[in-house]
């Protein structure tokens, strides 16, 4: 008895210990043209990129000058992208023009901003063990 016991407070401490082992990734715009609306970021794998809400994700209501922030806490270890938009009307999707621009800001994780689709390979980044910060142009 003494043994299964002991083996159930070694399995609950690890569960535990495990699950806080991920690191902090902090995100952060400086250019947001206005404060209205909502930022909303969201964290990615090559699975969830362009498919679809992210693995993570925050909306962030207070934008003061010019700023917006999330924090992602507990990210494992493996291969991400970041992207984010300013959802100025608050509708929780991107807008577009007639001719298929988007009428509201965006940005992604190592600011590439080639023309055409955003790419899971140039805005990925890796964790391992250490806490991440990161700026996110518009």
């Amino acid at each position: 008895m003494k043994t299964l016991v002991s083996l159930l407070v070694l399995l609950v401490t690890s569960f535990i210990t495990n699950a806080q082992n991920g690191v902090s990734v902090e995100v952060t715009i400086n250019n947001v043209r206005s404060s209205e609306g909502s930022v909303i970021f969201s964290l990615h794998t090559a699975e969830t990129f362009m498919k679809g809400p992210g693995i993570q994700n925050a909306v962030v209501t207070e934008i003061k000058d010019g700023t917006a922030k999330a924090v992602f806490e507990n990210v494992a270890p493996g291969s991400y992208a970041i992207m984010a938009m300013h959802d100025a009307n608050n509708n929780q999707t991107m807008d577009f023009q007639p001719n298929g621009m988007p009428k509201e800001d965006y940005g992604m994780s190592n600011n590439d901003m080639a023309f055409g689709p955003p790419n899971f390979e140039t805005a990925k980044f890796e964790v391992t063990n250490q806490n991440l910060t990161f700026t996110i142009r518009f």
